[in-house]
């Protein structure tokens, strides 16, 4: 089911604390707020210019990931920070997208859309307010939101497909699980899938 509010932009600040989202795993950080970058990739200044070709990444059939395509399917390549959409319509999408920061946060295998929301609410895990606990316990749609424009939820608790206002997370590791795409590509995405798109995440 939809939720149909947005509020406007996010601070870009809160979101390079908080990554682009909320696996209940531990990670080690030394955060002094949530204005800390340090839950992005420790190889690479964010400062830094980043080239993010998207013609460099491969395109690939659904065929060999995929049964069907019955209600859509997408598919999550960790190791290309690439997110693939196909519908039975013959629509194709490749989106660069963040991914975890760790192999212990990232998940793969086979999942589905449960809960699309525009406009999304966030709750820190329990794991994150114990390391951070001078972190909110609620951040509603609007600014200050670290998931987005959009969100899809899938079927495994804390993990999503959103999005995220501060672009430098994309095409690097800085989530705490969830794969975090630009807005304009969540929003694309939101309006091709449905509750039921198949996900599946390599």
């Amino acid at each position: 089911m939809s939720t149909k509010r947005y509020d406007g932009l996010s601070r870009r600040g809160f979101l390079a604390g908080t990554g682009a989202m909320l696996a209940t795993p531990a990670l080690a950080q030394d955060l002094d707020s949530v204005n800390s970058a340090a839950t992005t990739q420790g190889e690479r200044d964010l400062t830094e210019t980043v080239r993010r070709n998207v013609s460099s990444f491969r395109t690939l059939e659904w065929q060999p990931y995929f049964s069907n395509l019955r209600n859509g399917a997408v598919l999550v390549d960790i190791d290309s920070r690439a997110l693939h959409f196909w519908n039975e319509e013959g629509v194709y999408k490749l989106y660069p997208s963040s991914v975890p920061l760790t192999e212990d946060l990232t998940r793969r295998g086979r999942t589905s859309v449960v809960q699309m929301v525009e406009g999304p609410s966030w709750r820190p895990t329990p794991a994150m307010r114990q390391r951070n606990p001078e972190w909110p316990e609620f951040i509603g749609p609007g600014p200050d939101n670290p998931l987005g424009s959009h969100a899809l939820y899938l079927s495994w608790t804390y993990y999503r497909i959103h999005g995220t206002h501060d672009t430098r997370k994309i095409g690097r590791q800085s989530s705490n699980g969830c794969i975090g795409l630009y807005n304009e590509h969540i929003a694309e995405l939101y309006g091709l899938t449905k509750v039921g798109t198949q996900v599946l995440l390599i």
